[in-house]
């Protein structure tokens, strides 16, 4: 095996990189799968696409945060991967995944490394994490300090539902009112981002005289929440959980103990609590009222 190569990650890369981040992830959830819990899966190929096209996005505005790992005697044979973005002093590792067979011999490390390079005069830093304890040690030793988080699932009962307000379809004109809650609540702006999660599930607004909030929702299934208020917050929540079918399951992850408003919103309308993987923030407490997106965060 040649000399290890860390290169600037190309568009070419993408399609193999997801593939390896679908392996290693679902090695992980075979690996702490609990009695009870439903058998893991690979990732749906609708997903596999969703992530191709947001890995593709993210080369194209933050190049310089992409990487991937090879050998020299394998050039364009991608073993590992780490992706991460800028957005104004917030630095977030968006996804990172090293080939099963090549984990515990230095490659995760230097791809981190060369990843958080993009994070230079950041005050800021975020992370999802897996509860890998080769991830998390990785983690703590790079200054992230990681919040447990629950995960919510279940069929909704729609009858606990408080009055919501007047919720309404977010339009391209809500784009700054979405950047100025994202500022106030974890220091940054999404920018171009709102469009990648708006491809994944259609946004919600509720605005007053004296309180806004966000939530991206589709079929039950949150992937980003923002609100100046956990009242807010409460109430979009039920919004998104009663977009979820008769007969479907609901799910809300990435809810951490900052945000104990969600865990009263899922209780009442008949979630069931888990635990899953861990926020890694930098510089910040845990944002609130707030449920980040896996990725994007």
């Amino acid at each position: 095996m040649g000399d290890l190569v860390i290169r600037p990650m190309r568009a070419d890369d993408v399609a193999a990189c997801e593939q390896i981040s679908d392996e290693s992830f679902h090695l992980v959830d075979v690996a702490q799968q609990r009695a009870g819990d439903p058998e893991p899966s690979r990732r749906p190929a609708e997903r596999s696409q969703r992530w191709i096209d947001r890995t593709l996005s993210l080369v194209a505005t933050d190049g310089p945060g992409c990487w991937v790992a090879e050998f020299s005697d394998r050039p364009g044979h991608v073993v590992g991967f780490a992706t991460s973005l800028r957005r104004e002093t917030l630095w977030i590792l968006a996804t990172f995944a090293v080939r099963p067979d090549l984990q515990a011999r230095g490659v995760g490390r230097s791809l981190l490394d060369a990843a958080s390079q993009h994070s230079q005069g950041c005050l800021r830093g975020m992370l999802a994490s897996s509860s890998d304890p080769r991830a998390v040690r990785r983690y703590v030793a790079a200054g992230f300090d990681l919040h447990p988080q629950m995960v919510l699932t279940g069929s909704v009962d729609p009858t606990a539902a408080p009055a919501l307000g007047h919720v309404r379809e977010a339009t391209g004109r809500d784009h700054d009112l979405m950047d100025s809650l994202d500022r106030r609540v974890r220091g940054a702006g999404r920018g171009g981002d709102h469009r990648l999660l708006a491809r994944m599930a259609p946004p919600l607004v509720l605005e007053t005289r004296t309180s806004a909030g966000y939530v991206y929702a589709d079929q039950g299934s949150v992937q980003a929440l923002a609100a100046t208020d956990r009242r807010t917050a409460e109430r979009l929540l039920w919004a998104a959980l009663l977009l979820t079918p008769d007969g479907e399951t609901a799910k809300v992850a990435h809810v951490t103990g900052a945000n104990q408003w969600a865990l009263r919103v899922g209780t009442a309308a008949g979630l069931t609590v888990g635990t899953g993987g861990f926020l890694g923030v930098r510089g910040m407490r845990p944002p609130t009222p707030y449920l980040h997106n896996g990725a994007l965060l």
